[in-house]
């Protein structure tokens, strides 16, 4: 049998990644599949976290741009989290993967407060552990949230699922077809040539804790699995290379 790269990982899915190829909401068929993926890595006998975003319902920044107070808007992107985590919780529960959901704001009736000593035993009995509600501050991005709780629960790699996007080149390839894809980064390449992995905070955070990330396409074939077994996948950004 195959020995697994990493023992504990964390899994950061964007909200837009639960809607598909839809602007808004969740797609079922797309959900299955995500929660299909996090099954078979966690029956390897890996323990798997995810932070999930809320970009598919509710986006904190752009409404506040329109005129809503931000602080305000961003508590409401963090209920549309909430929302994402108990559909993904509902979907891993339907195909018998144990999961707890963890709010970093109190929702008692839904999901569990976040206590990084439970969500570390819950990981240890091989449960699936998502963190919904960001970091529970405004103005802190659901990436942010992803690079504090992986170092919170001393995962060993932040696994970054992006949409349309396999991997960190050096400049749009959607906009720029002779955009360079990365294959292998240190976190200080990627600060000096600015490439933008996520929001600067989550950036910062994992280089001072030299945290590594592996930046694929979500929808990739087999990708989940592949990135938290540790097979080469999308770009990886290391301390060392």
């Amino acid at each position: 049998m195959p020995v697994n790269k990493y023992r504990r990982v964390l899994l950061k899915l964007s909200g837009e990644a639960f809607a598909g190829k839809s602007d808004y909401g969740i797609d079922p068929a797309v959900l299955s599949h995500i929660a299909s993926q996090i099954k078979t890595v966690s029956g390897t006998g890996i323990q798997i976290a995810v932070v999930v975003g809320g970009g598919n319902i509710w986006r904190g920044a752009d409404v506040s741009r329109n005129g809503m107070d931000r602080v305000t808007a961003d508590y409401a992107g963090m209920l549309a989290t909430i929302i994402n985590g108990l559909a993904l919780q509902d979907a891993l529960e339907k195909l018998g993967v144990v999961t707890r959901t963890q709010s970093a704001i109190e929702v008692h009736q839904v999901a569990e407060a976040f206590i990084r000593r439970r969500a570390v035993r819950h990981l240890e009995k091989g449960r699936v552990v998502i963190f919904a509600a960001g970091t529970g501050n405004p103005y802190m991005t659901t990436d942010t949230a992803a690079a504090l709780r992986a170092i919170e629960i001393e995962a060993e790699v932040l696994l970054m699922a992006k949409n349309n996007v396999d991997g960190i080149y050096s400049a749009d390839p959607q906009k720029d077809r002779n955009a360079v894809k990365f294959d292998r980064l240190t976190h200080l390449e990627a600060m000096n040539l600015r490439l933008r992995v996520m929001d600067s905070t989550a950036f910062s955070l994992c280089l001072e804790n030299r945290l590594p990330i592996v930046v694929f396409d979500v929808e990739s074939p087999g990708g989940i699995e592949r990135a938290a077994s540790g097979e080469p996948i999308g770009t990886l950004v290391a301390s060392e290379v």
